[in-house]
């Protein structure tokens, strides 16, 4: 019985070896098997960001000055006594995605007649977005929609509809007849898009008290080159918004002449030339407006 004893501890002993091994290779299975999840958990991560949805940055990121996107020059030949020469903006909660400025006035001629017009312009800037697409089909879309707009203008006849060429990248003609405080007014609408911003412009204008209607032809011709001016002014905007601070210097071009001291005479005198108008006049002037 003493004998055996001994004998039987060193039988436990060497048994004991084995499994020591194999719990030993259990943990080094088991630190393998972490360190594979953990790999497979950076190439699923990875693999997500790589599927984001990505879009065409914007590529213009400023609108001009409404009021000063149409010269000086054309907007006195469009609108030779307008109210107020500098234009009335429209009211905007964010004017470098949406704005707007618009002239209207009536040219009196005494017994021969008077003539009135109006001008419009409205910029719409889109910013590309993941979920809702790059600025330009966004653009695209709005296009679409001022062109089915214009088209829809209420008591409008003889609609009629065209593209026109060298007027951004895309541009639509829109014309029309409309008769509103007695009188027979002519519509030409341009709907134009350069890249990620769509350009409205509106022009009409009829005649007063026996004055003769204006051509259709006429109307169309000084929408075309007002929207083109409308649409260069894009383009100057996020030039001049991507130069350093105090480096902008003004286009001789675009310059109009208010700094000039002839033009507030100028203002003066045509508001004297408004006040001699006849009541008649002024209340289809309220009507139309």
């Amino acid at each position: 019985m003493h004998r055996s004893a001994p004998r039987l501890s060193r039988i436990l002993a060497c048994a004991a070896v084995p499994v020591m091994l194999v719990v030993a290779g259990c943990s080094s299975d088991s630190g393998d098997k972490k360190e594979s999840g953990s790999s497979d958990s950076s190439a699923s991560a990875s693999a997500t960001k790589k599927a984001e949805p990505t879009v065409e940055p914007a590529k213009f990121a400023a609108l001009p000055d409404p009021c000063k996107s149409i010269t000086k020059k054309t907007v006195t030949s469009l609108v030779p006594k307008a109210k107020s020469k500098n234009g009335t903006a429209a009211t905007s909660s964010d004017t470098s995605s949406r704005a707007g400025c618009s002239w209207n006035g009536l040219d009196d001629n005494g017994v021969k007649g008077s003539q009135y017009r109006w001008l419009d312009v409205g910029f719409t800037r889109f910013d590309s977005d993941p979920s809702l697409g790059s600025g330009a089909k966004r653009a695209q879309q709005d296009f679409d929609k001022q062109i089915a707009k214009a088209k829809a203008a209420e008591g409008a006849k003889k609609v009629a509809e065209a593209p026109v060429s060298g007027i951004g990248e895309q541009a639509t003609k829109i014309t029309y007849d409309l008769t509103k405080t007695s009188e027979d007014f002519k519509y030409a609408t341009i709907v134009a898009r350069t890249e990620n911003v769509v350009v409205t412009l509106t022009y009409n204008g009829a005649g007063y008290a026996g004055s003769k209607t204006p051509s259709a032809g006429d109307i169309l011709k000084g929408a075309e080159k007002a929207a083109k001016e409308a649409v260069a002014a894009v383009a100057a905007a996020d030039t001049d918004s991507a130069k350093p601070s105090g480096s902008a210097t003004p286009d001789k071009k675009t310059t109009d002449k208010a700094d000039d001291p002839k033009s507030s005479d100028s203002d003066s005198s045509d508001r004297k030339t408004t006040d001699k108008k006849s009541s008649a006049h002024k209340s289809s002037v309220k009507k139309t407006s």
